[in-house]
């Protein structure tokens, strides 16, 4: 189960038991967020660790696929999940562990794994570390 919290300006996800809890904090005095297109992007900068958190800035987000930009905090994770799609994920910075269908898989800054569809997989914060989502929704066209 999911809970979606809207608040805006960072989203955090915090695993709780069985749930994730998406978060969204949003400042009242902050313009509308301000497009990443046609800007030279250093990913490493885009996102700041918080401690005892997951943090998430979307980079795109539209109905045929999403980047998401991810920095996790040392001993956080991704409690296992399956997606109906395949997704990409890029190591930005240090290195995390990526299990798909219980085999883990340690992944350091510059390397990628794709994920496989409908696949149990998970992600573990032996240490912190930024890593680049990319899922891309095959059908909907």
């Amino acid at each position: 189960m999911i809970f979606l919290i809207n608040i805006n300006l960072l989203n955090y996800e915090v695993p709780i038991s069985n749930f994730i809890i998406y978060i969204k904090l949003k400042h009242k005095n902050m313009e509308q967020k301000e497009p990443l297109h046609g800007k030279i992007l250093n990913f490493k900068n885009l996102v700041e660790y918080h401690s005892g958190s997951i943090v998430s800035k979307s980079i795109i987000d539209d109905k045929v696929g999403r980047i998401t930009l991810f920095a996790f905090d040392k001993g956080e994770k991704l409690s296992p999940h399956t997606t109906p799609y395949d997704a990409l994920i890029q190591i930005v910075e240090g290195e995390g562990e990526i299990v798909i269908d219980n085999t883990p898989h340690l992944l350091k800054e510059g390397e990628s794994i794709i994920l496989p569809k409908n696949i149990m997989h998970s992600v573990n914060a032996n240490q912190s570390f930024k890593m680049l989502l990319t899922l891309i929704k095959s059908g909907v066209f």
